[in-house]
């Protein structure tokens, strides 16, 4: 590739300051601007305009006379920047280009912010500067969303517009995915950045294929750091990126100048913070959850890392991309409240369970519709074990009501037959059961990785597993209705409930993949049929 496409930004004085809150010192600044200036970056992001927050040696300014101090009068052709939150910084405050100080600012902006946004980059463009666009969680939009944000931001036709990983959630096919969209919808004369967190550890492989890919369709800026410096488990390393692109793509960055600013400056600076790929950062990246909230639960002494995954999925995709402390508390006190030691219920259940042909009633409505088919399949077993879900049919002798909602089992408890039948409880429901009733650990069934990822059928299936059961016949898992009507989904209506009308695809996915997942890694012998018909039947026959 000897035609240069690309250019590469050092914005380690901008996103590594979030470590030692923004304050690097006067001459670590300056020695670190001299440094990328000897390694012939392209790109030096100095800092941060905000309305406040400004202090000596802080990499903050209010507008470019503020951040003329550290910008040398012979710039050696290298562009400066400096990042301007949409909701912290005041536009009015911007002085206009004098080409002594900053030469561009990149807008960065919440989804939320998208509409507003756009005087805000044009009024940056009339005085003078180039601009760059900034959107927080690019996976967070839609294709749709993003097609739509492009036609308003050809308006303003940004120096640059950035792909921006927010919480390090990309693979290849997200980042060529996300190319693609902004490559045919953005105006010819952008360019279009790269900017990645390291949760996964696929910042530097994804900036090599960025580059791969934007070639000969796309000018471009990747993003990078020294040393990966950059909150959680950092970012693309200024050093890996620069490399590569020097040995396989012929540019000239100097590498000893980067080796430099890592001995003289980074070196130190990691006494006093640090950061860098970790279990829990993986996990934020897996669920593109705000690391503050990483920060907060791995300070829990006793919390796991399949702890923090569960609390992650639990709390859902938009609380976790901020940082919601009380929810993140209380999520976690349930969560603890819920385990119990049920070895000694397990064994117990296994006595019962193991060898037997089971046949689960979960409340669908082909429960009533099938009844025919149902008895018919019971008769056939010489000694079944009948496990309903969640309600006590009627006209069906159950051996077991296996409990895993607790609204179900609030509703069921006032009911004459419930203290008649034996009951498999969840511990997320209740602590304490009597008689012939069985509490398992709710911890022992749940698997994280889906947002409905309760289902009590999945979750019953899995304990079934550990019971060494022969077989599982199911019926009444129908799948949830797409329409309207209330009577679709349940054996009655009075089991309907109104967070299935919000989102049954959803639901039926998940399901699908939960189901998917259990065939995959179940660790019996235990064969699983469907009695009655049943949206996930095509699961079964792949």
């Amino acid at each position: 590739m000897s035609n240069h496409h690309a250019k590469l930004l050092d914005c380690t004085l901008r996103d590594g300051a979030y470590l030692i809150d923004k304050k690097f010192g006067n001459d670590t600044i300056n020695g670190m601007i001299h440094g990328l200036l000897e390694a012939k970056i392209d790109i030096i992001e100095m800092g941060f305009l905000q309305n406040e927050g400004f202090g000596e040696g802080k990499t903050v300014y209010l507008n470019g006379a503020d951040a003329e101090k550290f910008v040398p009068k012979d710039k050696q052709g290298t562009l400066f920047t400096v990042l301007a939150d949409y909701s912290r910084y005041s536009v009015s405050n911007l002085d206009q280009y004098t080409g002594k100080s900053f030469d561009a600012v990149r807008a960065c902006f919440f989804k939320k912010e998208r509409k507003d946004v756009i005087d805000f980059c044009k009024t940056i463009k009339k005085k003078g500067y180039k601009v760059f666009v900034q959107p927080v969680d690019i996976l967070g939009y839609t294709d749709k969303e993003i097609i739509d944000l492009i036609e308003d931001i050809n308006e303003v036709e940004p120096y640059c517009f950035s792909i921006v990983d927010t919480f390090g959630s990309m693979y290849v096919e997200d980042l060529q995915r996300v190319f693609s969209l902004i490559d045919h919808n953005l105006v010819a004369s952008s360019r279009i950045g790269f900017h990645s967190h390291n949760n996964m550890q696929m910042s530097n492989a994804l900036s090599q294929e960025f580059l791969r890919m934007s070639y000969g369709l796309r000018k471009v800026v990747v993003d990078t750091t020294v040393s990966g410096m950059g909150r959680g488990a950092g970012n693309t390393p200024t050093e890996l990126v620069a490399e590569y692109m020097v040995k396989k793509l012929g540019y000239s960055y100097d590498i000893d100048a980067l080796l430099d600013i890592i001995d003289n400056y980074m070196d130190n600076i990691k006494t006093k913070c640090s950061w860098g790929y970790s279990t829990s950062f993986f996990i934020a990246g897996c669920y593109s959850a705000h690391v503050n909230n990483i920060d907060y639960l791995t300070k829990k002494s006793s919390i796991r890392s399949k702890d923090i995954r569960y609390i992650l999925n639990k709390i859902g995709a938009v609380p976790r991309k901020r940082y919601h402390y009380d929810l993140l508390e209380q999520t976690y006190i349930d969560y603890l409240n819920s385990e119990v030691d049920d070895e000694d219920t397990v064994k117990s259940l296994k006595k019962v369970f193991s060898g037997k042909d089971v046949v689960i009633i979960a409340p669908g409505k082909s429960v009533e519709d099938e009844r025919e088919r149902i008895e018919s399949y019971i008769d056939k077993l010489s000694n079944p074990l009948v496990v309903s879900i969640n309600f006590i049919p009627e006209g069906l002798n159950v051996d077991y009501v296996y409990f895993g909602n607790v609204r179900r089992y609030s509703y069921w408890k006032q009911n004459e037959k419930f203290n008649e039948t034996k009951k498999i409880v969840v511990s997320n429901i209740t602590q304490k059961v009597s008689g012939d009733d069985y509490l398992v650990s709710f911890n022992r069934l749940n698997k994280c990785g889906w947002e409905y990822m309760e289902n009590s059928t999945i979750m019953l299936i899995r304990l079934l597993d550990q019971l060494n059961v022969a077989s599982v016949g199911i019926a009444g898992m129908d799948g949830y209705s797409t329409s309207n009507s209330s009577q679709e989904n349940y054996a009655n209506d009075k089991l309907e409930l109104s967070n299935v009308k919000e989102n049954p695809e959803q639901l039926n996915k998940d399901i699908s993949s939960m189901l998917e997942d259990f065939l995959y890694t179940k660790e019996s012998n235990m064969k699983i049929s469907f009695i009655t018909k049943s949206k996930f039947s095509y699961v079964l026959e792949k």
